[in-house]
């Protein structure tokens, strides 16, 4: 992988912690994401304009990725229901990236070297590290990970039908753009249809943040796409996952939180990861 394409990855894993930063503003999770959602597509709209259209091939792979993003909205706010953040979030974003690794190497043809296939584990082992706070309880059963085993299966399979996509398209930049705008109309229209305005309304008052966190977020993940066109999907999958490292560093930092034993441990492993990724 290039010095560019690498230093892209962490810029895009700093966006998309700025902007999950930003959106912390008391509302439920899923009216979170819709804002985001609807945000991220207002400000893609005026810059269709200046892409051409995709091309017919990556469309299909446009419409399963909108697909997968709405059952990945829904599957983890239902995980978050069954199971705290400490059990969820390392399951989802942890598993992801191995899922997407080896789905990578048995059906793209992405056969990652040694090296590298080291640093993806030791780059999830320090999320998880990063990710959990305290003890599991012993009463958390399979409604909670089963949830959570879910997301990570969307998240591995949008990563992987966004790379084919953009590949196929013609133009990283078009793709993303386009898939942005049907993924905020999409979402939209599943939360009316499932809560109705009352989803929709208490997330009005903050379309500010809403419009930065989208902008955050349409850039995270812009940069993440182009990638995924130059590198293996499961190297950018794996690498953008430091967006917990940054958020870790930004709540020390900016919110004057203490950093704790296994925070620092996460950090550590997160590095080595990066490293080994970065020097294969």
């Amino acid at each position: 992988m290039s010095t560019g394409i690498f230093l892209a990855i962490m810029a895009a894993a700093l966006m998309h912690a700025g902007w999950n930063a930003i959106v912390k503003i008391g509302l439920d999770r899923l009216s979170t994401i819709t804002l985001v959602a609807c945000s991220a597509a207002a400000v893609s709209v005026p810059l269709l304009a200046f892409v051409d259209t995709p091309l017919p091939a990556s469309w299909p792979w446009m419409a399963a990725s909108v697909a997968l993003h709405i059952g990945y909205n829904l599957a983890l706010a239902r995980a978050y229901e069954a199971g705290d953040f400490g059990l969820v979030y390392p399951i989802a974003r942890g598993t992801a990236p191995l899922l997407t690794a080896l789905i990578g190497a048995l059906y793209v043809g992405e056969i990652l070297s040694p090296a590298e296939t080291v640093g993806v584990l030791v780059l999830v082992a320090g999320v998880w590290l990063m990710a959990a706070r305290g003890r599991i309880p012993a009463s958390v059963g399979p409604s909670a990970v089963l949830p959570a085993l879910t997301t990570s299966l969307f998240i591995s399979g949008y990563s992987l039908s966004d790379g084919l996509g953009a590949r196929a398209s013609g133009s990283a930049s078009s793709y993303t753009l386009w898939l942005f705008v049907l993924d905020g109309v999409a979402m939209l229209a599943v939360v009316l249809s499932w809560r109705g305005r009352a989803a929709v309304a208490p997330a009005l008052p903050f379309w500010r943040n809403g419009l930065v966190g989208g902008a955050l977020s349409l850039g995270a993940y812009w940069i993440a796409i182009w990638a995924m066109t130059k590198a293996p999907i499961a190297l950018v999958a794996a690498l953008r996952e430091t967006s917990v490292l940054f958020a870790a560093l930004i709540s020390v930092a900016v919110l004057g939180e203490p950093l704790k034993l296994n925070r620092g441990l996460a950090v550590m492993l997160i590095a080595a990861g990066v490293t080994l990724i970065r020097l294969a």
